[in-house]
């Protein structure tokens, strides 16, 4: 199991750890009171500050379906009349998870949270701090930045006031509260310890908050926010090594990008990205040493797409983009992530050294689509699919006769695919639960699909998982 875990939603067993104690015991330096409210017994405190943004934080309760496990025995015609039938989509278990949620808009009824909370739900219920359980309805999912927004009726509701993440300092104290374990709302107090996280979740858009304050799973889309009780992230993620818990290190969404995502979602129900059209890396030491480049951190343009929004712009191979709007760019997913929360069409303001030049440089951002997840026919039968080159099924292919599928004979480097983790061998099961055996399968599949992602259900070596690939 990868030690890169989405907060799980379901119930998890409680353990005990026996704690050794020493004798001698360090002085612990004081918290700096001008932070935190002191109540009438003189006692520094946070509890001012949560009592008027609790009620914003709620539980969610998540009814879905899923595919069971499968063994190829319930594909072998041999053993199908000793077997008990199986819908043509396959087995289907239900189960109840749970998670957190965040009202950010109370006459509304909005209510931000993770889309790995809510996958595949067939309802959702939102229970309030005063013991109301609502029927919430799904506004729209958002896969690569693991958000997605529920609506529920706004009577009686408090929201929380969102706060600026872009200003947030490593060393800033953050609160987090949420649903761990299930066990109601739970508030823990750390630090934030990094900014613009990626690695985490590398199919999806990162600029991670990173914090020790203590979150687990069911933490998953609650609240992470200031001392002055603004939200400025959504939790999400976790390390936790060997499947286990809290270990100091976890992530959140900021909350701009949460929030520039909601405003999509609402709406159209869906995100449309913009596309700046540039192949970039890392500025490193050694890159900028062998450029002769007077820049620390930045990113370079390997190249550029013909025809695209930075081919009009005028940007080179070889130009190092130090800035978008203002914004001093940490790396390529930085610039990656804030170029697609920019919508098509936007203008953007970019900072560029070129040689010993520097230039700024205005583009206008083209709509993401080149990296969706388009089909386009080859020979042979053939088909391409986001950076996968498929083929139907053949007697030299792994899977042959054990599956019914489209097999994978490559993957493209830097594909949605290749970073969703597909490998030539694996074999395409299913599009969105649709089976797909042929390219004309696959293709109806495509059509029939909504939203701004798709659900590929791969086999590999006898094991079955669904991988995300954003549209």
């Amino acid at each position: 199991m990868s030690s890169r875990t989405f907060l799980a939603r379901g119930r998890a067993a409680l353990v005990a750890l026996s704690l050794g104690v020493s004798a001698a015991v360090a002085e612990v330096p004081a918290l700096p009171s001008g932070n935190f409210d002191a109540d009438a017994r003189g006692i520094p405190t946070l509890a001012p500050v949560i009592g008027r943004v609790a009620e914003a934080v709620v539980n969610i309760s998540v009814l879905s379906e899923r595919p069971a496990a499968t063994t190829p025995l319930f594909r072998d015609p041999f053993f199908a009349p000793f077997l008990p039938p199986v819908p043509p989509e396959g087995p289907v278990e239900r189960q109840m998870s749970a998670g957190s949620g965040v009202i950010v808009d109370a006459e509304k009824g909005y209510v931000l949270t993770n889309n790995h909370v809510i996958a595949d739900a067939t309802e959702i219920r939102v229970g309030l701090r005063d013991g109301r359980s609502l029927t919430a309805e799904l506004v729209g999912t958002d896969p690569a930045t693991d958000i997605a927004v529920l609506k529920v009726p706004s009577e009686g509701l408090t929201a929380i006031e969102p706060g600026d993440s872009d200003q947030l300092l490593v060393g800033d104290y953050v609160v987090a509260i949420g649903n761990p374990f299930n066990l109601g709302q739970t508030v823990t107090l750390g630090i934030v310890s990094a900014l613009g996280r990626s690695g985490i979740n590398p199919q999806g858009y990162e600029d991670f908050i990173q914090t020790d304050a203590s979150i687990n799973p069911g933490n998953s889309g609650g609240a992470l926010i200031t001392l002055d009780g603004r939200l400025v992230g959504i939790n999400t993620a976790i390390i936790a090594p060997n499947g286990g818990g809290n270990v100091g290190i976890g992530f959140a969404v900021p909350v701009n990008m949460a929030l520039a995502v909601m405003e999509q979602l609402v709406e159209h129900g869906a995100v449309s990205r913009g596309k700046l059209g540039v192949a970039i890396q890392d500025l490193t030491p050694d890159l900028a040493e062998a450029m002769a480049l007077d820049a620390e951190a930045g990113v370079v343009v390997g190249s550029v797409e013909p025809g695209s929004a930075a081919d009009k712009a005028g940007l080179r191979a070889g130009d190092v983009i130090l800035s978008i709007d203002g914004h001093t760019l940490r790396g390529s997913a930085d610039l990656r992530g804030r170029v697609g929360m920019k919508r098509p069409g936007d203008e953007v303001t970019l900072d560029v050294l070129r040689g010993q030049e520097r230039l700024r440089i205005a583009a206008r951002l083209d709509e993401l689509g080149a990296g969706g997840a388009t089909l386009q026919s080859g020979a042979g039968g053939e088909v391409e699919l986001s950076g996968l080159l498929l083929r139907p099924l053949g007697p030299d292919m792994p899977g042959y006769g054990l599956v019914e599928g489209l097999s994978v004979v490559s993957v493209a480097p830097q594909s949605p695919a290749e970073r969703a983790g597909i490998r030539p061998g694996d074999v395409v099961l299913a599009v969105n639960r649709r089976p797909v055996a042929t390219p004309e399968d696959l293709a109806a599949a495509l059509d029939a699909s909504r939203g701004n992602a798709v659900a590929l259900l791969v086999w590999r070596d006898g094991r079955e998982q669904f991988v995300i690939l954003p549209r």
